[in-house]
Formats: C-alpha cells, sequence, structure tokens
C-alpha cells in the first residue's frame, strides 16, 4: 500500500471490516464480527443518557472518571477476589484494542518478542509490530484448542519480554483452565514476563465454567496486565469503553502513551458502563444464560446444516469446519457466502501466521436474536442441500 510503512504493510483492511462490508452489500445476516444486534440493559443505556442530558460532555479525567474506576475496582473485587487502587493501578481505554495496544506500545522495546496463542485476534500482532516487536505464536490445537506445555516453554528466548493471553479466547471459545495459567505463571516469573490478559468475555462462560484471571494466582498480580471490557457483556460495542487493572508503575507507564493516542475515553459512555459493573450477579448470570442459549441454538443449525462445529466454553463464537461440505478454502467460501444464500462468515485463517494453517476452518457469531440464528442456519442447511450434502 503506498505510503504506508514497511513494518505494516501486512496489516491492511481487516477481514472484520471486509466481510461485514460485503454482508452490507447483499443484505446478509451478519455472522461474522462480533457484535450484538439488540441493546444491553436497559440501566447501563439510561445512565449514559442521563449523563449527556446533565452536560457530561467535555474532557473526562485522563484516567478515567472516577466513578468508573471505582466501579471496575469494586467488580474485579467482587467477582474474582482482585484488590486495585482506583487512583492508581487502574486506567480507562477506548475499549480494549486500544488497552492491549497502548500496553505493548508502553513495555515492548525494538526487538523484543511477544508469546501469543493462535489462532490469534489480529490486532495482537498490529500492536506487537508496532512497537517493534516481534509475535511468536504457541498453536492451540484442535479440537480441543489445548496448548501443549513443551511448545510454550519452546517458544520463550532470551529476547522474550511478555506473553499475551486471552481467555476466554477469541476465535475459539477456549477457556483456560487453572492447570494450563499456571504453566503460563510459572514460565512468567522464572523469566521475568509481563503477562498481558485479554478478559474482555470474562463473565461470558458457558456449562458452569468459570473464568480465572491470572492474576490472582501467585506472584502474578506484580506482572499482569489485566484487560476487560463493557462492550461484550453489556451489548455496547460501539460505545468502545475498556480498561486495564495492573500495579501503579505498569499503569504510570501505559497512561503516558495513551495520553497521546485518544487522550480520553467519552465521558458519558464510562457512566453507562459503571452502571453496567454494578448489576448484581444474577442479571449478569442472566445476560450470560441468554447467550449459551443463543449458542447452543447455532451449534444445533450449523449441525443440522451439515457443518462440524467446535463448542465454545466461552465468548461470542462458534468455530466449524466446512470440509464436509466438500469446500477446501475457508476465504474463498466466505467471500462467496453473502453473495449466494446471504450470510456472512470469517475465516479463521487470518486468526494464524501461517494462512494455510486452517484452511477449511469458520468462524460464526452467536451474538444475535434468536430468529436471525434460525435463518442464518436454513439459509446454510438450503446450500448444503444445493450442494448434494443434505437429503
Amino acid at each position: 500500500m503506498a505510503g504506508l510503512n514497511e513494518r505494516m504493510q501486512r496489516f491492511t483492511t481487516t477481514i472484520f471490516a471486509e466481510m461485514s462490508a460485503l454482508a452490507a452489500e447483499y443484505g446478509a445476516i451478519n455472522l461474522g464480527q462480533g457484535f450484538p444486534d439488540g441493546d444491553g440493559p436497559r440501566e447501563v443505556l439510561e445512565a449514559a443518557s442521563r449523563s449527556i442530558l446533565a452536560g457530561e460532555n467535555q474532557y473526562p479525567p485522563a484516567r478515567g472518571i472516577p466513578a468508573l474506576r471505582e466501579a471496575i475496582a469494586e467488580h474485579r473485587s467482587r467477582f474474582f477476589g482482585l484488590r486495585y487502587d482506583p487512583d492508581s493501578e487502574i486506567l480507562v481505554t477506548v475499549g480494549a484494542t486500544e488497552a492491549l495496544a497502548a500496553t505493548q506500545l508502553a513495555l515492548l522495546e525494538p526487538g523484543d518478542e511477544v508469546i501469543a496463542f493462535e489462532p490469534f485476534y489480529d490486532s495482537y500482532d498490529a500492536g506487537a509490530t508496532l512497537a517493534g516487536a516481534t509475535l511468536v505464536p504457541v498453536r492451540l490445537h484442535a479440537p480441543e484448542f489445548r496448548f501443549d506445555a513443551d511448545e510454550l516453554a519452546a517458544a520463550v528466548t532470551p529476547r522474550t519480554r511478555m506473553i499475551l493471553c486471552n481467555s476466554p479466547h477469541n476465535p475459539t471459545g477456549r477457556v483456560f483452565r487453572r492447570e494450563e495459567l499456571e504453566h503460563i505463571a510459572e514460565l512468567a516469573r522464572a523469566h521475568d514476563l509481563v503477562v498481558l490478559t485479554d478478559e474482555v468475555y470474562e463473565h461470558l462462560t458457558f456449562d458452569g465454567r468459570q473464568h480465572l484471571p491470572i492474576a490472582s494466582l501467585p506472584g502474578m498480580r506484580e506482572r499482569t496486565v489485566s484487560v476487560g471490557s463493557g462492550g461484550k457483556t453489556f451489548a455496547t460495542t460501539g460505545w468502545k469503553v475498556g480498561w486495564i487493572t495492573a500495579p501503579a508503575n505498569l499503569i504510570a507507564a501505559i497512561a503516558t502513551v495513551k495520553q497521546h493516542l485518544t487522550f480520553v475515553s467519552p465521558a458519558p459512555m464510562q457512566r453507562g458502563i459503571a452502571a453496567g459493573l454494578a448489576l448484581p450477579a444474577d442479571r449478569i448470570a442472566a445476560i450470560r444464560d441468554g447467550l449459551q442459549a443463543q449458542r447452543d441454538l447455532l451449534l444445533d443449525a450449523l449441525t443440522r446444516a451439515g457443518l462440524q462445529p467446535f463448542v465454545p466454553e466461552g465468548g461470542y463464537f462458534v468455530v466449524a469446519d466446512i470440509a464436509s461440505l466438500g469446500f477446501t478454502d475457508s476465504r474463498a467460501f466466505c467471500e462467496e457466502l453473502p453473495r449466494q444464500i446471504g450470510v456472512a462468515a470469517i475465516p479463521m485463517s487470518p486468526f494464524y501466521r501461517d494462512a494455510a494453517a486452517a484452511p477449511t476452518l469458520v468462524r460464526f457469531a452467536f451474538s444475535k436474536q434468536p430468529q436471525v440464528l434460525r435463518e442464518a442456519g436454513e439459509r446454510l442447511r438450503q446450500l448444503a442441500r444445493s450442494l448434494g450434502r443434505l437429503p
């Protein structure tokens, strides 16, 4: 791309923007990009609306409004037993993506290495590259999407500075077990590494599974930068309100960079997310249970359409194998799907360093209304019938 510096040449339009554009062009059901098609809790929306009408429309404090920082601190304590000082150990960001990028820009030097579990959200690689560092992938192996402890240990070199951990995991839906987190923690302590952990789906875990923050393990709070977001839990992805909890010295470093990116985050949206974090546990559990029902609906629809889905343990997405329908190229499949049947999905290949690593895997979002998921499933069934894969 003319004018773009060399190190960012491989990061052009994201696959999410590409597939959403195709969905819009053909009026397709968008199961590609991970955003809900309904509103979040009324309390969240009303709190933001009141803030706008009350005149809170100018620059808020650089680290976030006190009400939100206090809500984040209370939330981390109430749900996970982690205590953070709202004034020195919490930073509000413009979504989790900024939090991840600002952390890498602040803490990495050119030539450093960042270990991340593959498949990985594409901004992880872009953030490392912006910082002049190199992302080193460690594979999560299907069908369980577990990592091999020996492969993880072998990825650590003298240049390794950070391990980036995402659980519940996007795109696979894997919820890391305690023993897996302990492997990561052991390496981090032994090699004096920072752990950057993406926990935006912390409440969206299914089938009785629970999210365990790695910062809660022995010796890990002081070396962990935890990233959260209100967008996924409260169905407000367009508000872009994220946050970081970390020791004061790391927050100070990241805040130094963040101020030169977006400076501050929108004040009214912060009020809304503060209200969401204060919701009682049963309300947040109801959000989770509703999403689990949508997951089950999509799993059934994909299976009935002849695909082979992997059951996610958390998050917004189901990964499915399209090989059973006779396809060998997931990207070509996803580019043609909106045109043929009016459904958009995301190929898994962009989540891997080697695009050939997952040639027939596709990601579908289930954060949609049940009737939308049913219609998408019926369209996929019609496709399978037209291919002679179903009676």
